[in-house]
């Protein structure tokens, strides 16, 4: 039972993280019908932030992650800007060609400027863990966990408390409507793409200083964020945070009792088990897009 609780907690610690990158991009894919397949680039662009704020630039750990996350959003606003905005209206094909492309280059340029070695990202937290009772976890675990709680809150409260967030849900459920009401979609769609950019960018800041920055380290967080889109369904704000949440536990529960090699594997059976048995999502019934 005591190993049974740690792999929970382990699961659901992990698991927000993972809420991060799915609700951006489900949030990119319901509100703009992109597949995003850089996410995973902007995952990276995050850590790599953070390191390189930490290490060059000398700043402190605390004020490095909203760094980090800024870093994202612009970068996220300008690929909009320049890429996407010029293809709208064009086939769902198009647009995934030019975002495989992004993430082609994206991952060439940090192999480039950052070379193949993976870095560790150092951390004010100490190395002792935080026993509670039979449980034990990391302070840089619960450290991170709380960052990606309140993130995951203040998203939701943005979508659903903000003249911005109604703006970007009457963009979701009618854009024509939506535009003749005098929402501009050019601009929801860039701030939608920088929010979701945001997030994953958080996402790598967090998780960087817990595993190793490399430059295709995205390429696996791209994966599971699509696996948690799929979990939750897509477009599902309230279902990819828990679509996380589940993806979390099942790895950690995985990787527990069948095999610490098996981790990612177990997340992916689920994925194939969804598309058989529930394409919609786990939590369809849940409130879309806030």
């Amino acid at each position: 039972m005591e190993a049974l609780l740690q792999h929970l907690l382990n699961g659901l610690l992990l698991g927000g993280t993972y809420a991060l990158l799915g609700i951006g991009l489900t949030l990119v894919f319901g509100l703009m019908n992109v597949v995003n397949f850089a996410h995973g680039e902007f995952y990276t662009l995050g850590a790599y932030a953070t390191f390189a704020a930490l290490a060059a630039a000398s700043v402190h750990f605390f004020l490095a992650i909203p760094l980090a996350i800024v870093i994202g959003a612009l970068a996220g606003a300008a690929c909009d800007r320049v890429l996407l905005r010029p293809l709208r209206g064009e086939s769902i094909d198009t647009t995934m060609l030019v975002m495989i492309g992004l993430w082609i280059a994206m991952q060439n340029a940090e192999l480039l400027v950052w070379g193949g070695v993976a870095k560790s990202v150092p951390t004010p937290f100490s190395t002792q863990p935080v026993v509670l009772g039979p449980l034990s976890v990391s302070p840089l675990r619960i450290f991170v966990f709380g960052v990606s709680a309140l993130l995951i809150l203040g998203a939701h409260l943005v979508l659903s408390r903000t003249k911005l967030g109604r703006a970007m849900r009457a963009t979701f459920q009618d854009r024509e409507t939506a535009a003749l009401m005098g929402v501009s979609i050019d601009r929801i769609h860039m701030v939608t793409f920088a929010f979701g950019a945001g997030l994953a960018a958080a996402a790598g800041a967090l998780l960087g200083p817990v595993f190793l920055v490399y430059p295709s380290m995205g390429d696996l967080a791209a994966l599971k964020a699509f696996s948690v889109v799929i979990l939750g369904g897509l477009g599902n704000f309230v279902g990819a945070a828990l679509g996380g949440l589940v993806l979390g536990v099942a790895e950690e529960l995985g990787a527990g009792y069948i095999s610490s090699g098996y981790r990612d594997a177990v997340g992916f059976v689920m994925i194939v088990a969804m598309l058989v048995f529930r394409p919609s999502g786990l939590f369809a019934r849940a409130e879309r897009v806030g």
